[in-house]
């Protein structure tokens, strides 16, 4: 197989960083997460971080131009050889397009969820200030959906390094419905894109990670094999 290029597509608080992150080892291809980048340079003061965190506080989406250097730059380091998975990217049709010159999609895995169930998941999302691995404290139980809490072992403690777990700032009600929106306005029609090059596996999302992962795997391996 000479690549397994792959983007994990939804709405915002769908479960992207959360699938990506743990499917990434098991495929032995890179989680690359726009968003996670830029909190980076956020945090790190870079001029980078200086220009997208005003965008980032409102729901706003950075411009193309931008969002395609980092990802040219990203796909250069080693890791990228067999494939990665993007998080996050690509968000509007300029860059998918210009992404087209970059490097070849060969699957676009659609997360498939209703707005209520991912404002309830997004204000309940936990993260790990030091090293961004992300926890939920939602027991979601409606509409044939079972999502039990993702918790950790110690209250407040993050499983990997100890650090303290975090509500970002921007999981908030109105960033969460504008970035619902955003995403609604400008990003629904990769999917009509995506779906005219017969790329598109459609998967809902009625359970936690323990059940999606599996499942998202099985519908990943299904396609490669038929390839």
């Amino acid at each position: 197989m000479s690549s397994m290029n792959i983007i994990l597509f939804g709405p915002p608080g769908s479960g992207k960083g959360t699938y990506s992150s743990k499917l990434s080892p098991i495929l032995g291809i890179p989680h690359i997460s726009t968003g996670d980048i830029f909190r980076a340079e956020i945090a790190k003061k870079s001029e980078l971080g200086k220009k997208v965190e005003p965008l980032l506080k409102v729901g706003t989406l950075v411009d193309d131009k931008t969002v395609i250097e980092i990802i040219k730059s990203r796909l250069k380091e080693k890791d990228c050889k067999k494939g990665f998975i993007f998080d996050g990217f690509p968000r509007t049709l300029e860059q998918a397009n210009e992404f087209q010159k970059i490097a070849k999609i060969d699957l676009v895995v659609n997360l498939v969820l209703e707005d209520d169930i991912i404002l309830e998941k997004a204000l309940a999302r936990r993260i790990c200030e030091k090293c961004g691995n992300i926890y939920n404290v939602a027991d979601i139980k409606r509409k044939g959906i079972k999502m039990p809490p993702l918790l950790p072992k110690v209250v407040g403690k993050c499983d990997k390094c100890g650090g303290n777990l975090i509500q970002r700032k921007d999981d908030n009600e109105k960033i969460i419905m504008d970035r619902l929106n955003t995403y609604k306005k400008q990003t629904e029609p990769l999917l009509k894109y995506y779906k005219k090059e017969k790329l598109i596996k459609d998967v809902p999302v009625t359970m936690g990670p323990e059940g999606m992962v599996p499942l998202i795997h099985g519908v990943i391996k299904e396609h490669f094999k038929s390839k």
